[in-house]
């Protein structure tokens, strides 16, 4: 099914979609898409790879009885005039989880799930398997150093999936994860997230239940022993507690602004620090132990890992001043990230900035699920943009909303991304770090004039 296919992509632009769309042409399959609006880097690298519609929005003439399959993304309505038509013409419609899992069914798949680190973690597996020189497939979510796509298909016998627990297509709403039927797999925690999808935490929490028990004989999931709810969810498991794995955080130690691993009587210098990141590098750890890495290996080589694309990114550095970005938007990675920064640079204090993006974090019903969880930075700021509140049909939060949610009386709200980079280029960066906390981009901020001019 990989090789020497008609496939169309309804929905091409998605950021797994696209690179999905470039694998395959790479393997030498016809591949055409639609999909209503593209953004970079989706845009840019479907045109690179000769895959960008000549124009935005859908066109059923695209589907046809030729087609081998269809691939459909999560961003298509059950509407969608090309869904609509390949449904009428009977042709196979896979959704990307179901494509993947298919692909790889021959293969050991080793699936990295939760409700934070998932990227981190799985491009520490990849790195290392990288390094070790093994030959590998992969599908993850970020774009990582030395990965020319975020998804890989070959022959290799190994599979390393970012598995996602939100819905898998508008014709399948079960979560991604579900359908990749790990043969190993790590949980790194449960912070209720998605309350579009799940409005409830039980029912969020179900469905990771359900990834546990799908754990077969011959098979091990490791989760992360310090959460509370997971560990809860791993005693009420229906599958032997022999397959069920703890995991701890790296013992570690910080000198002069850099964190280095003990193991077995030896140091080893990271690139990555956070007590966060430490217990990730453990769940890769123990994942590579079942795929034959040594511990010797692995900690030879994660010494290189730089860290995953807009995970603690190290985007900018001067004297006495370091700027990090970070995907962090969910109450835990907020929490997660800031401690990190505020505990590598005790000598310095931290202006962290946060952008409120998602329909989850932006709803007046969820937000109180922030409560203390901004506490560490010597500056909270908070930016909304009000047209992102408008296109999900929300109520904007105000400041004073914000400072009861989160608990902290001097948090600052900026809505214009001219006015926060002003403020943030008016202040003093001696001795002092910035954080910018987002899975959006803060309204177009400018972010390289500041990290020049504080860093400069």
């Amino acid at each position: 099914m990989l090789k020497n296919k008609k496939v169309h992509f309804i929905a091409i632009g998605g950021s797994v979609m696209h690179n999905l769309a470039i694998c395959l042409k790479l393997l030498d399959n016809q591949v055409t898409g639609s999909d209503d609006m593209f953004f970079d880097p989706s845009k840019t690298n479907l045109q690179k790879h000769g895959l960008l519609p000549e124009k935005e929005g859908w066109n059923a003439d695209k589907v046809h009885s030729g087609l081998d399959y269809v691939i459909l993304g999560m961003h298509a309505k059950k509407d969608n005039p090309e869904l609509l038509k390949a449904r009428a013409l009977g042709l196979k419609i896979y959704s990307f989880p179901e494509f993947i899992h298919e692909a790889s069914k021959a293969k050991t798949r080793v699936v990295v799930a939760g409700s934070h680190g998932k990227t981190s973690i799985t491009s520490m597996v990849l790195h290392v398997l990288q390094k070790t020189g093994r030959a590998f497939d992969y599908l993850v979510g970020a774009q990582l150093e030395g990965f020319e796509t975020m998804v890989k298909l070959s022959d290799a016998p190994v599979m390393v999936i970012e598995g996602d627990e939100y819905t898998t297509s508008p014709l399948d709403l079960t979560p991604k994860f579900l359908h990749y039927k790990h043969h190993y797999a790590c949980i790194t925690g449960i912070a209720w997230d998605h309350y579009n999808v799940f409005p409830t935490l039980d029912i969020y929490e179900h469905q990771f239940a359900q990834f546990i028990d799908l754990t077969p004989p011959e098979g091990k999931l490791f989760y992360a022993a310090s959460d509370p709810r997971l560990v809860s969810l791993i005693d009420r498991a229906e599958i032997p507690q022999e397959r069920l794995l703890a995991y701890d955080a790296l013992p570690a130690t910080v000198r002069n602004n850099k964190t280095f691993v003990e193991w077995e009587g030896h140091e080893y210098g990271l690139q990555v620090f956070g007590q966060h990141n430490l217990q990730n590098l453990n769940a890769a750890r123990c994942l590579l132990n079942e795929l034959g890495v040594s511990d010797e290996q692995f900690f030879t080589h994660i010494q290189s890992f730089k860290g995953a694309s807009k995970r603690l990114e190290l985007i900018g550095e001067g004297q006495n001043c370091s700027i990090y970005k970070d995907f962090a938007h969910a109450p835990s990675k907020l929490k997660a990230t800031s401690e990190a920064v505020t505990r590598q640079f005790t000598k310095r204090q931290l202006t962290a900035c946060l952008e409120l993006h998602t329909f989850s974090s932006l709803n007046k019903a969820f937000i109180h699920q922030y409560k203390d969880c901004y506490n560490l930075p010597h500056e909270a700021l908070i930016f909304i943009n009000p047209k992102a509140v408008e296109a999900k049909k929300l109520e904007m939060i105000t400041e004073a909303e914000l400072r009861e949610a989160f608990n902290r009386p001097d948090i600052r709200l900026f809505t214009e991304a001219p006015k926060l980079e002003e403020y943030l280029l008016n202040q003093n960066w001696n001795n002092r770090n910035l954080l910018l906390m987002s899975s959006g981009n803060f309204g177009g901020l400018d972010i390289e004039t500041i990290k020049n001019r504080i860093t400069g």
